[in-house]
């Protein structure tokens, strides 16, 4: 499912927000992206070249998919230590490195990716989180971007998070949707719920392991876990402040290594912003076993079913 194009080129009409760069307008912006592109060092994003054994990282932006690398790399690359800069050598993000250093990751890959459904994709694990937990870290999260500045409107906020105006994924219901019902019944298809991982971690882990075909032991799990640690990724994080993703232009007082809970939309959401979200998506939220608790039909379960819930449930492993 697309979105807009336009829709965040539409969002710099608003007072106190500042999106993210798009696409170069003039003659000699477009001339260095070719420029760029012809020498291999374009970002490729969503125009990764593709190997039939890559595995992609998916997820929904502020879903968890940075920490699971971490977990990842801890047990797929036991002799290395995962940190924010050498996570890029492991399992490197499709919008960090280019296109010629892609290409000198030893296959098979494992690549993380923002990306809506992309039929391309060979194999995918797929990390979905509450989007009213995702609400309030993607706020935290364009905070430390600057592209908004403390104590912008939540209503507001609230209001383009449901749209899906704030980037070139679409809204979480979209993203969610695209990947599970297009691919939630393939057996080259993983769906990880970050409430799980939280929650089992462990035997989490040992799942993904077995997807990816990673041998794992006690010690080899207990260790990633260790490494992949809130505690531990926001130590790297102030470890290398300046060596990765920010440049110097993200700040500092505001950590990437969030709170690192489940749940904490019910303390810091207001009733409205929840009625706001779950109206806009209960169905999905529910088939992935999610709470609803500003609509008492769906909480009750007695809303009708639809055939595209059915499938949502089924391929959430939720029938």
């Amino acid at each position: 499912m697309a979105p807009a194009s336009n829709s965040v080129v539409q969002l710099s009409r608003n007072p106190g927000f500042r999106p993210p760069p798009g696409p170069p307008k003039t003659i000699s912006g477009k001339l260095r992206v070719l420029a760029r592109y012809l020498l291999g060092i374009d970002s490729v994003g969503r125009n990764i070249p593709l190997f039939p054994d890559d595995t992609l990282l998916v997820s929904f932006p502020r879903s968890g998919n940075t920490w699971l690398r971490f977990l990842i790399a801890g047990v797929a690359f036991p002799d290395r230590t995962p940190s924010f800069t050498s996570i890029e050598q492991m399992i490197p993000d499709s919008i960090v490195l280019n296109r010629r250093q892609l290409a000198q990751i030893p296959r098979p890959r494992i690549v993380k990716s923002h990306e809506y459904f992309d039929p391309r994709y060979p194999s995918v694990i797929y990390v979905v989180r509450d989007p009213r937990d995702v609400l309030l870290s993607y706020y935290n999260f364009y905070r430390k971007q600057r592209y908004i500045d403390d104590g912008y409107p939540m209503d507001q906020w609230v209001e383009r998070f449901v749209k899906g105006d704030l980037h070139p994924f679409g809204s979480w219901g979209e993203h969610v949707g695209s990947w599970l019902g297009a691919r939630g019944q393939n057996s080259r298809f993983l769906l990880v719920r970050y409430e799980d991982l939280q929650a089992e971690t462990d035997s989490e882990v040992r799942r993904i392991a077995e997807f990816l075909g990673v041998d794992t032991s006690a010690d080899s799990v207990a260790k990633a876990i260790e490494l992949a640690s809130a505690e531990s990724m926001r130590s790297a994080e102030k470890r290398e402040t300046s060596g990765w993703g920010s440049s110097g232009k993200w700040r500092t007082d505001i950590p990437f290594v969030g709170k690192a809970v489940a749940g904490g939309w019910r303390n810091q959401l207001a009733p409205s912003f929840i009625a706001q979200i779950e109206a806009a998506w209960w169905p999905v939220m529910k088939a992935l076993g999610y709470e609803i608790v500003s609509l008492p039909d769906a909480q009750r379960g007695t809303t009708s079913a639809s055939p595209q819930l059915d499938l949502l449930a089924g391929a959430a492993g939720r029938t």
